[in-house]
């Protein structure tokens, strides 16, 4: 140990929400003179401190360290300090720094698995490895956070991918990070009924823009996709998790994108229709020619075949009623509005 450090209180405890200790009953005011009740364990608490205790017993017995006090450290979570430790045999030696303890641990003789050894570190340099670039771009992609963020992109790089056949360049990135995602989320404990309403989320945002059902389902996938990436990550350790600074605006993005493109389609549908057959109805043109039956006329730049009920001369404005096949039905223009007129 290095001075005026300590050493002990090695009780496992699950912390609930808040920080409490899991199992711990509300306190209570002791009576004068009456005796201090311990809190009860539930089984599994019981287990975890026995396990424990045999595990830290175990250890010390096979490093001839003192064996009652490490087991005292697990049940009772006692502690002590470095010049302590040393003189109850917890520890063998302290040291102020590196160069003090290998000089120190010079000859002595440890015994390992192989048979016993020497250490001889009586002036060793030391070598500091420091981590390489693929251990540290590891260590990112396995933040939860990132890899939250990973598996969003992935998602939807594949499905504007799919929506938009022959781009590459959406489902070549989704892909990449779909696979780092699941690199990442298979290192973690991952809830998959969290990633199952994650997925299902989105999928409900995006059927928003094609289905009339009036925020239904974009309502219903904000929220399946908040409560997916709440869930996502299952486990008890404090600050381990994708944070709601991080799913907040992502839900929110995400909302905005499926509504705002939602409303761009539902323009479009009331639009009137400005190419195709259907669009050619109560278009205007003009007879290219005497008309007594069927004939020519230029309707939006192009020539076409018109029927109509009554003559017409040329030059005459004329308006289309229906198509049939390459043929156009028409009417005069002011002939209609002669007889609209009248009536």
């Amino acid at each position: 140990m290095a001075p005026a450090t300590n050493l002990g209180a090695a009780t496992p405890i699950e912390l609930m929400p808040g920080g409490v200790p899991g199992g711990a009953p509300e306190k209570k005011e002791e009576k004068r003179g009456e005796k201090r009740a311990e809190p009860p364990q539930d089984a599994r608490a019981k287990k975890a401190i026995n396990d424990a205790a045999a595990y830290i017993r175990g250890l010390a017995e096979l490093r001839g360290r003192n064996a009652e006090w490490a087991e005292r450290a697990v049940r009772e979570g006692v502690s002590l300090s470095a010049d302590a430790a040393l003189k109850a045999k917890v520890v063998d030696l302290l040291a102020t720094d590196v160069a003090d303890l290998l000089q120190q641990i010079d000859g002595r003789k440890v015994r390992l698995a192989s048979g016993e050894v020497t250490l001889d570190t009586a002036g060793r340099s030391v070598i500091r490895v420091e981590q390489d670039w693929r251990s540290r771009l590891l260590a990112v992609i396995g933040d939860p956070s990132v890899a939250y963020i990973l598996l969003l992109l992935g998602i939807y790089g594949l499905i504007y991918e799919f929506m938009n056949p022959g781009m590459l360049f959406p489902g070549v990135v989704g892909g990449i990070c779909l696979l780092l995602a699941a690199f990442a989320l298979q290192l973690m404990p991952v809830n998959y009924v969290g990633l199952a309403l994650i997925v299902i989320g989105i999928a409900m945002m995006l059927a928003e823009v094609f289905l009339p059902s009036f925020g239904s389902l974009g309502i219903g996938g904000i929220v399946a996709f908040v409560l997916g990436s709440v869930m996502l990550i299952d486990t008890d350790l404090p600050g381990y998790g994708v944070s709601w600074l991080l799913i907040a605006p992502l839900a929110g993005a995400s909302a905005l994108l499926s509504f705002a493109v939602g409303g761009m389609a539902l323009r479009a549908r009331r639009r009137p229709v400005l190419t195709g057959s259907e669009q050619l109805a109560d278009s205007e043109g003009e007879a290219l020619e005497d008309i007594a039956g069927e004939g020519w006329a230029r309707v939006h730049g192009e020539r076409w075949r018109v029927r109509s009920h009554l003559p017409l001369a040329r030059g005459t404005r004329i308006r289309v009623t229906a198509r049939r096949g390459l043929t156009l039905e028409v009417e005069a223009i002011d002939s209609t509005t002669k007889e609209n007129d009248h009536a």
